[in-house]
């Protein structure tokens, strides 16, 4: 199930992404990026609908997918 990112607070939203971004281990090349960097990247990445954020009843995760990933 898609969570609606307008549905969420900011402070909730900014959890789910910086764990997202903490777990994933974004590699960005060879230039560094500042943890609110990635995380604000992501956060732009889910209002353009590029990913989403879904949530998997059978394991009681949110996770960031990209969009087509996820229409598939």
């Amino acid at each position: 199930m898609i969570i609606p990112v307008e549905q969420l607070n900011a402070e909730t939203l900014n959890g789910i992404v910086e764990s997202y971004v903490l777990t994933e281990g974004t590699d960005y090349g060879e230039q560094e990026m500042t943890l609110a960097d990635k995380v604000n990247d992501v956060k732009h990445a889910l209002k353009a609908g590029d990913v989403v954020l879904v949530y998997s009843e059978l394991h009681e995760t949110v996770n960031i997918l990209p969009a087509q990933q996820f229409n598939e």
